[in-house]
């Protein structure tokens, strides 16, 4: 007993010894409180990677509210080609038609969904078992189904599938990009982001500059004539123009090109990021202490200001950072 004790004691200690050391960004000036604040009539319940969900069941898409009420006890996927996307648990979809509310589509798809889009008449599904499947708006047919690899873990930042054309590609839940033809119902081709077996989903995908961007938290891909990957532990990922900028876990902002060459870097020792947004020449990066970071896009200047950050989702709009039921606007 006495054993199990002392062993007990030198745990406590080695683990209040660790959370008293642990490091957090502290920046050598701090320039102003950031001015820039409002308030939300709601506050953000759900978030996925495009669209908000508020606690009123409505929907707030990256630049404005959008006039659409999801279900109780639906979970919001997403907003594509006009629709806002819906699912519950068991696998019931809704496609809500944005510019009238009282148009909808319903499947019962019978298993959980984990990303959706729409496109004309083609519903795009990945499924929480990393099946693939496109289905007709109008008569709900299976038109292609493809099964993929399961994963026990995935990151929360799952990626709705992307239209391109006739082709569609699914960005899976195990680092990969599948591409599928829908008029011929047909896959294509197969092209890895990563391999590891955690935490693998794409979890950021673009086409910048006539490539392929896509991302999981390891790893980052260009594809175009050759595929080109390099290793970053991405917490937030923006563009402009035809630069990409990576927010990453080690407190760096890192300015690529789209083949993935370095333009610049800077580093925030013990940083962790929130949210970035680009804007008028400026990132705009949120940390986790309470604080916003103005850098020029060169990364070569910055300013640090104060603010304050509450609990909860925190939701990436155009020019403003939505937290619980407040923002913070870049402008």
């Amino acid at each position: 007993m006495k054993i199990l004790f002392l062993l007990f004691t030198l745990l406590s200690i080695f683990f209040l010894s660790g959370c008293s050391t642990k490091k957090v960004f502290e920046p050598k000036e701090v320039k102003a409180a950031w001015a820039h604040y409002g308030e939300s009539n709601e506050t953000v319940a759900d978030i996925s990677s495009a669209v908000a969900l508020l606690e009123n069941s409505k929907v707030l898409s990256k630049d404005k509210p959008l006039d659409v009420t999801v279900k109780k006890d639906y979970r919001l996927i997403g907003h594509s080609d006009g629709w806002v996307i819906s699912a519950s648990i068991d696998g019931n979809l809704t496609l809500s038609f944005v510019a009238d509310s009282s148009l909808q589509e319903n499947f019962e798809l019978k298993k959980t969904i984990a990303a959706a889009s729409v496109k004309d008449d083609v519903l795009a599904v990945l499924f929480r078992d990393n099946e693939m499947a496109l289905y007709s708006v109008s008569t709900k047919e299976l038109l292609l189904k493809e099964q993929g690899n399961a994963s026990i873990v995935v990151d929360s930042r799952i990626v709705n599938p992307y239209f391109m054309n006739d082709l569609v590609l699914f960005l899976t839940l195990d680092g990969k990009v599948v591409i599928v033809n829908s008029k011929l119902k047909k896959k294509l081709r197969t092209i890895i982001v990563s391999s590891e077996e955690y935490f693998n989903n794409v979890i950021y995908f673009n086409v910048i500059d006539g490539k392929l961007i896509a991302a999981t938290a390891h790893k980052i891909l260009s594809l175009a004539s050759k595929e080109i990957r390099v290793n970053y532990e991405a917490r937030n990922i923006a563009y402009d123009d035809k630069t990409i900028y990576i927010a990453t876990k080690q407190g760096e902002v890192v300015s690529l090109t789209p083949d993935l060459q370095v333009n610049a870097k800077v580093k925030f020792p013990f940083a962790h990021f929130l949210g970035m947004i680009v804007h008028n020449e400026k990132l705009f990066i949120l940390e986790k202490e309470g604080y916003l970071i103005e850098v020029t896009k060169d990364l070569l200047n910055y300013s640090v200001y104060k603010v304050d950050i509450k609990d909860g989702y925190i939701f990436v709009a155009d020019k403003k950072f939505y937290i619980d039921d407040a923002y913070i606007s870049v402008e």
